[in-house]
């Protein structure tokens, strides 16, 4: 028998229950060492230390000449070349009254303290034995000095960094072959319900009434690899309360976190509800929040001697089976649950997105009594356009958005107005 309206709990605000969930999260401890070109999306497990200056010496920016500045005080000097420096090649000392042929990142010679560009200088008699000075240089002009981009004893990048293309060319350009990293979450992916179907087991046109395709186990797969997880897929769970308990006791053992998506609502064939707590804990939270509602937190105990972590325990997120809503609520709490449990500084993830404010080119005139996140995507003239169909089971509206209006709850939009707008792009791995 439902229980009457005034005795359900209210709605818990989205960031409340970010909050809460990230209260449950404590960065995982283990570490290992990979080498530098590997650790795309690693997350270091300690500061990196700067062993020398970057450049190491002062270098030129320019194809050019090096001069004395007290040499070239006037335009249309003649100076003799004494000396040719290319890249990775050692210079002499410049010699008063010459120049020296350099060219782009060759180290500055002793005594020079600035460099000519090529096309401020002219060719005399051949070969370039000598050069027609046609700029008046400066002190410092076309140099890049020691220690210019990194300094020797400088935290190039903190711990708890999350390794960016740019973050790995800037640990090799200080000479580290290798990265201290945390360990990768060990994640079991699994869905549940019979209505389920692997593409590819069945042809379209033999799919039986009420059938449809696994897509939730796709696109979440791929969020959590790219979120640097290693996923043990463990497919579709029957709705069956045994295979459900099995799937889950089999998982904890030797993950850190079990991410299901269905079956954390409150019907007869929801078994996700009863097998979690007969294993563990389990807090159902009902989210004030569209699409999206039902989301589930708790913890899956391990048998004893499993090995596996520290306090004996497994988290456990139970995602809605609808994919808008799976595929929303990851973005915005299992995101950053995973970034805190890998020791993501928490600037990465609190708060968990920014919004920038942009027109409305379209009308929502029906408020709802839940906090909104509309499929929406920038058009040509600088506004947002919305997706027409904004059902929770309309995964094309994710595929074809390039971002979510953050819409307050009780709130109608007319068209011009401006509204909080969140780049996919920020919260997609």
């Amino acid at each position: 028998m439902n229980a009457p309206q005034s005795a359900r709990k209210p709605l818990m605000a989205l960031d409340d229950a970010l909050t809460q969930l990230l209260s449950h999260v404590a960065p995982l401890s283990g570490t290992e060492t990979v080498a530098t070109v590997m650790a795309d999306r690693r997350v270091l497990a300690e500061d990196l230390v700067s062993e020398l200056h970057v450049p190491p010496q002062d270098n030129s920016s320019m194809d050019g000449y090096a001069v004395r500045v007290a040499d070239v005080t006037e335009r249309s000097v003649v100076l003799p070349v004494s000396q040719r420096i290319a890249a990775g090649h050692p210079a002499q000392v410049l010699t008063p009254g010459t120049c020296a042929r350099i060219f782009t990142g060759a180290p500055v010679p002793p005594g020079a303290d600035a460099i000519v560009m090529q096309e401020d200088t002219r060719e005399v008699g051949g070969d370039f034995h000598a050069v027609h000075i046609d700029a008046v240089p400066s002190v410092g002009q076309w140099i890049r000095r020691a220690g210019e981009d990194v300094t020797r004893g400088a935290v190039v990048l903190p711990r708890g960094t999350r390794l960016s293309a740019a973050s790995l060319g800037l640990a090799a350009g200080i000479g580290a072959a290798h990265l201290s990293v945390v360990v990768k979450p060990r994640v079991a992916l699994f869905s549940t319900g019979d209505e389920l179907v692997m593409p590819g087991e069945v042809p379209p046109a033999q799919m039986k009434p009420g059938a449809i395709y696994n897509s939730n186990r796709f696109f979440l797969r791929v969020l959590l690899e790219r979120l640097g997880c290693e996923v043990s897929d463990l497919g579709i769970v029957p709705d069956q309360r045994e295979a459900t308990v099995a799937a889950l006791k089999t998982a904890a053992d030797h993950h850190d976190l079990i991410l299901t998506s269905g079956g954390v609502s409150v019907g007869e064939e929801d078994h996700i509800k009863p097998a979690v707590q007969q294993l563990g804990s389990l807090d159902l939270w009902q989210i004030a929040m569209k699409p999206g509602k039902p989301f589930a937190y708790g913890s899956v105990r391990r048998d004893a001697g499993a090995g596996a972590g520290a306090g004996g325990h497994c988290h456990f997120i139970g995602l809605p089976g609808n994919p808008v809503s799976s595929f929303v609520t990851f973005l915005l709490l299992v995101r950053p649950f995973l970034l805190k449990l890998q020791g993501v500084a928490a600037s990465a993830f609190q708060p968990p997105f920014r919004t920038m404010r942009l027109r409305a080119d379209f009308e929502l005139p029906r408020a709802d009594k839940r906090r909104e996140f509309l499929r929406v995507r920038r058009n040509d003239a600088g506004g947002l356009d919305l997706f027409s169909n904004q059902s929770s089971g309309v995964l094309t509206s994710a595929g074809w958005a390039d971002g979510l209006v953050d819409n307050p709850a009780g709130t109608v939009i007319a068209r011009g107005d401006l509204v909080d707008y969140i780049a996919l792009a920020e919260l997609l791995p």
